[in-house]
């Protein structure tokens, strides 16, 4: 069970995180240097995680732990945010500094489509979800969000640009946009700004954007990093903070209130979250010890990564 330390006045609880009961274990281990940024789940204790480096993608089990890699990528490409299209059995991968988005089959880690979403350099294609009938990424340097159409049968289309506009279109110091998610019903998005520590909502049909009013506490500038929503709760990753932020939203999604803010002490500082039932698990990026690829040199060789798991509370 989660212990929770008496918050001061108007300040959010402050949660130790729960652990998922046994036999699912906290601390999964991915391969030395391998320098991960995104994680996506299912089916059935299944999760993956993807090179900054190399591109190429790790398949593990959430329950036992083991694993593998599972799709040994081409030279020149690179995994960012990833979500699983479960219906056509599809890994979706934002592409980074590539401009590509990348798809997989989570039967056998075939490429299924190499998708440009732009032909500019100045670009960082960070995070993506998956509607019933698109994929939409995020990228840090532009204020656009980009479109995959999905139609029957997983049949993918062309990329479009959909241009934002309100104040998810205002541009800072990098970076910029960042995480991403979709309502069930795929009408609205809810993006988040790094640099800001803002969350917006977009209607993906014409990029309108406004900010989503927050309480009950703040988002920790320059640190949030992949989101996850699940129903009304949208839990926010603030990696260079070493914490995991939960928001209670309206029902319209215009107002959100922070209620719990979770540590732990496996927080490696943390990049994106994803959801196994009633499980959360988080991949440690460890940013720390030195700036990602392709801007950096990452963390120095014989670095170990991990992807932690936690009951939600």
């Amino acid at each position: 069970m989660s212990r929770f330390r008496k918050p001061a006045r108007g300040a959010p609880a402050v949660a130790l995180a729960s652990r998922p009961t046994t036999p699912f274990p906290a601390s999964v281990p991915l391969p030395v240097d391998f320098q991960p940024d995104g994680i996506a789940t299912g089916p059935k204790d299944t999760f993956y995680v993807g090179s900054l480096t190399s591109g190429d993608i790790y398949r593990g089990s959430l329950r036992t732990g083991a694993g593998q890699i599972f799709v040994h990528a081409p030279p020149g490409r690179a995994a960012v945010g990833m979500r699983v299209g479960r219906s056509a059995k599809r890994l979706w991968v934002a592409g980074g500094a590539t401009g590509h988005a990348f798809v997989y089959s989570t039967n056998g880690g075939s490429t299924v489509a190499d998708l440009r979403l732009t032909r500019t350099t100045n670009t960082l294609i960070n995070d993506v979800t998956v509607t019933g009938n698109a994929a939409y990424f995020t990228d840090t340097f532009k204020p656009v969000v980009y479109k995959i159409p999905i139609g029957p049968r997983g049949w993918i289309g062309a990329p479009r640009t959909v241009r934002l506009s309100g104040p998810a279109a205002v541009m800072d110091d990098s970076p910029n946009l960042n995480g991403i998610d979709a309502t069930r019903d795929g009408r609205r998005l809810i993006l988040a700004h790094s640099s800001r520590a803002t969350l917006y909502l977009v209607d993906p049909a014409t990029g309108a954007s406004r900010a989503i009013d927050i309480t009950g506490g703040e988002l920790t500038a320059g640190a949030p990093g992949g989101i996850l929503l699940d129903g009304r709760t949208l839990w926010v990753v603030e990696n260079f903070a070493n914490r995991l932020v939960r928001v209670k939203l309206s029902r319209d999604l215009t107002r959100g209130r922070i209620t719990e803010v979770v540590t732990d002490d496996l927080f490696r500082m943390p990049t994106t979250i994803a959801e196994d039932g009633h499980r959360l698990a988080l991949v440690n990026g460890r940013r720390d010890l030195g700036t990602p690829p392709p801007f950096g040199p990452g963390a120095p060789p014989g670095t170990d990564f991990d992807v932690v798991q936690l009951g939600k509370s």
